[in-house]
């Protein structure tokens, strides 16, 4: 396996993305957005998707669709009027430094409920966005018009701030705006981006390979997040390690390198540790005497992250494991070799496969 994306591969059928399925590209985008009770839903519109961007957007479309036809959700927002009648709270300042009881008047506080949330200001950007993106005219148009709907409804277009979104939660009773506030974060977390700095330079095979790439990593730590917990793993993502430093000198720590895991594994009553990386490339290379060759740049880099951490105080240091997991089109490798006290595995994931060996397969990866 050279790489995943290629110019030639398999016919445009509106099935794949690359040689991906479609209906495996959105199996990633679950379970990187912590989406995975969507799983098995919308199939249609997910086969029906050329590439990433039209994938989200169609799906976006249908979700937005969807809560417009249930009535949106909708919150309440400060403001201040000078009404005829008192209405929440009297601002007496205001009141009285106007003169307005002398002309029937009272200036006053009160929350309003309205539509125009920030969740709901998002989706519309979010679909306003797309609407000129997407080169589906037909798919463009629709996103046009939900925008436009959701401005009849009062939705305003401008943008919320990233402080707006924190302070909009979405809570259980909320759960019906998860997808779609989703979609709508991806776009401009990732997909506009991605637009913006790969310009026309980039293919869109290529661009497809950046943004199902970021989809893969995430969505192994978070599968493993929600499918091991449970059994007693403690999963950690994105961990820094720390050097073991016995001797420095005063510039070392500004050009020492740092470290950082992908996803850990801890189970204490199995006494394991799993240091696991995720990378969207081949496992393999090629050399001057071998057509097939593991990077040694992979088996540095956990080798490393293994022996940097061992502790006599910490038992499963000294005897944890390591895996890579990559990406296959071409069915899985599955290698592993023990280098002074510590297991290194090779892994493949077959990406061809359908959704559910796919599964199986992560799950068979992590003893049980």
């Amino acid at each position: 396996m050279r790489a995943v994306f290629a110019e030639h591969q398999l016919p445009a059928e509106g099935r794949f993305i690359g040689r991906i399925p479609v209906r495996n590209i959105w199996l990633l985008f679950l379970y990187a957005s912590n989406l995975a009770r969507f799983h098995g839903q919308h199939m249609a519109a997910v086969e029906e998707s050329p590439d990433f961007p039209s994938l989200v957007a169609r799906l976006l479309c249908y979700a937005v669709d969807r809560r417009l036809r249930r009535n949106l959700s909708r919150g309440y927002q400060s403001r201040q009027a000078i009404l005829p009648r008192v209405r929440g709270r009297i601002d007496v300042l205001e009141t009285f430094s106007g003169d307005l009881l002398s002309r029937g008047m009272i200036a006053c506080r009160f929350e309003e409920f309205t539509f125009d949330t920030p969740r709901n200001r998002l989706v519309r950007a979010a679909l306003g966005a797309m609407a000129a993106r997407v080169d589906d005219a037909t798919l463009g148009h629709e996103c046009a018009r939900l925008a436009s709907d959701l401005g009849r409804q009062g939705v305003g277009g401008m943008k919320p701030s990233r402080a707006e979104m924190s302070a909009d939660r979405i809570g259980r009773h909320d759960a019906d705006d998860l997808l779609m506030v989703t979609l709508a974060r991806l776009v401009f977390d990732l997909i506009l981006p991605m637009e913006d700095q790969g310009g026309h330079a980039m293919t869109r095979v290529e661009k497809d390979a950046v943004l199902v790439r970021q989809l893969f990593e995430k969505a192994i730590g978070n599968f493993y997040a929600a499918e091991l917990t449970s059994l007693g793993w403690k999963v950690l993502q994105g961990k820094r390690l720390s050097w073991q430093i016995e001797r420095a000198t005063a510039g070392i720590t500004a050009i020492l390198p740092g470290m950082t895991s992908d996803i850990i594994l801890d189970h204490a009553l199995l006494e394991q540790r799993v240091v696991i990386d995720t990378k969207f490339t081949s496992v393999l290379s090629s050399s001057q005497h071998r057509e097939a060759v593991l990077k040694s740049g992979y088996i540095y880099q956990l080798y490393t992250y293994l022996r940097s951490q061992e502790r006599p105080e910490d038992p499963l240091s000294l005897r944890a494991s390591g895996m890579f997991i990559h990406p296959s089109m071409e069915g899985d490798l599955d290698e592993t070799v023990r280098i002074q006290g510590h297991d290194i595995r090779f892994a493949t994931v077959d990406l061809i496969l359908p959704t559910a060996s796919i599964i199986a397969r992560l799950r068979a990866l992590v003893p049980r």
